[in-house]
C-alpha cells in the first residue's frame, strides 16, 4: 500500500498541511465514503468501460468554494459517468491488479481495490421543504427501525464458558 506523500508524488494532487503524508492508504473493497462520495460495491452490474486517463476524472466538482473529488488510476480502471439526473455518479472497475483512488484536499486518498461499483452522492435532507406530516412520518419510521435494531441487540445471548 502506498504511502500519502507516494500518491501526492505520483497523481500530483496535494492534500490539507495537517493530513500525515506517511500514513498507508488502505485499498478497500467494500462499501466505503470519501465526504459526500460514496462507493458502493455491485459485482452484478456490467462494468465500466471508459479508461480513466491519466490525469483523473472530477467525479464531484467543487461547488461555492469546496474541493473536487478526483477519480485515479492505477493499472486498468474503467469509469462511465451517469447522466447528472440523481444520486449516482457512475460505474467504476477495477480490474485485477488494478487500484483506483478518489483524492480530495481535505480527505486525502481513498484506495478502491478490484471490483465493479457504483460512486454515488450523498446528499443532506432539507426539512425546510417537507410539510409536517412527511416529517412526523420520517421520524415515525426511523423510530421504528430503532426500537428494531434495539430488539434484535437484545437477542443476542452471551454464552460463558
Amino acid at each position: 500500500m502506498p504511502t500519502l506523500a507516494e500518491a501526492i508524488e505520483l497523481h500530483g494532487i496535494d492534500v490539507d498541511e495537517h493530513l500525515d503524508r506517511q500514513m498507508t492508504i488502505p485499498i478497500l473493497s467494500g462499501l466505503q465514503a470519501q465526504g459526500d462520495v460514496m462507493v458502493v460495491p455491485r459485482p452484478a452490474r456490467t462494468p465500466a468501460v471508459r479508461g480513466v486517463p491519466s490525469d483523473g476524472v472530477a467525479v464531484v466538482r467543487g461547488e461555492f468554494g469546496g474541493h473536487t473529488h478526483t477519480l485515479l488510476a492505477e493499472g486498468d480502471v474503467t469509469f462511465d459517468a451517469e447522466p447528472e439526473e440523481g444520486l449516482d455518479i457512475g460505474v467504476l472497475t477495477v480490474a485485477e491488479g488494478a487500484t483506483a483512488y478518489l483524492a480530495h484536499p481535505e480527505h486525502a486518498y481513498s484506495g478502491i481495490g478490484p471490483g465493479t461499483y457504483v460512486l454515488r452522492r450523498q446528499r443532506e435532507l432539507d426539512t425546510t421543504r417537507l410539510d409536517a406530516e412527511e416529517l412526523v412520518a420520517r421520524a415515525a419510521a426511523a423510530r421504528r427501525a430503532q426500537v428494531a435494531a434495539e430488539v434484535e441487540i437484545n437477542r443476542v445471548r452471551y454464552v460463558r464458558d
